[in-house]
C-alpha cells in the first residue's frame, strides 16, 4: 500500500470523499462501482470493481475462439484495461490501459469503425502500429462495462475496410458478454 498523505473524515451519513486527484489518477468516474475490502490490521481498501474482470476466463476463451475461427486479432477490455487478448502478444496487451480515444468510443455506446489507422486501442508500447478495425462496446443494464475490439494486422494500411461479417461478429461478441454479465 502507498500512503498519499491525504486524510478525510467520515460525515454524519457515513460518507467519505475520495479526492479528485486520486479519482483522476485511478480513472474513477461518478457511479463507478467500488469493492470494499478489510485487512487484518484494520485497513479499509476500496478497489474498482470490474464486472468484465469477473468474466476474464470466459472472455479469454471467446477471444481465442474468434481468433482461431475467423483469423481476427481480438482484445476485450473493461472500462480501464485489457482483460483478454488473442492473436496479439498477450504479455504486451493484458492489463494495458485503454486509450482515451477508446474510452470515447465506449462512451458513444455504438459499434465503431474508424478510418484506417486512426485509433490506437491501448496504451501499449511496442504494439502501437496495430489499430482498431471494429470496436463494439459491451453495455449491460444501461452501463458500459467494456469493449470488444478487433485489431488490424501489423500492416494496417494494407488492410481493407472491415467486412459485414466482422461487424456482425463484433456485435455478437459484445452482446454475448453483456448477456453473461446480466446472468
Amino acid at each position: 500500500m502507498k500512503a498519499t498523505g491525504i486524510v478525510r473524515r467520515i460525515d454524519d451519513l457515513g460518507r467519505i470523499v475520495i479526492p479528485k486527484e486520486i479519482r483522476r489518477t485511478l480513472r474513477i468516474r461518478e457511479s463507478d462501482p467500488l469493492e470494499i475490502y478489510t485487512g487484518p490490521a484494520g485497513e479499509v481498501i476500496f478497489k474498482k470493481y470490474s464486472p468484465i474482470g469477473e468474466l476474464a476466463a470466459f472472455a479469454a476463451d471467446y477471444a481465442e475462439v474468434l481468433n482461431r475461427t475467423a483469423g481476427i486479432s481480438v482484445i476485450i477490455t473493461d472500462r480501464d484495461r485489457v482483460v483478454a487478448a488473442a492473436g496479439v502478444p498477450r504479455r504486451e496487451w493484458l492489463n494495458a490501459r485503454v486509450s482515451p480515444l477508446l474510452e470515447r468510443v465506449m462512451d458513444a455506446r455504438r459499434l465503431h469503425v474508424p478510418d484506417p489507422g486512426a485509433l490506437c486501442p491501448a496504451e501499449c508500447a511496442g504494439e502501437a502500429r496495430r489499430t482498431v478495425r471494429v470496436a463494439a462496446p459491451i453495455v449491460s443494464r444501461g452501463d458500459v462495462a467494456g469493449c470488444v475490439v478487433f485489431l488490424s494486422g501489423e500492416h494496417p494500411a494494407a488492410e481493407a475496410v472491415p467486412a459485414e461479417t466482422e461487424l456482425k461478429l463484433a456485435g455478437v461478441a459484445a452482446a454475448l458478454l453483456s448477456r453473461q454479465l446480466e446472468e
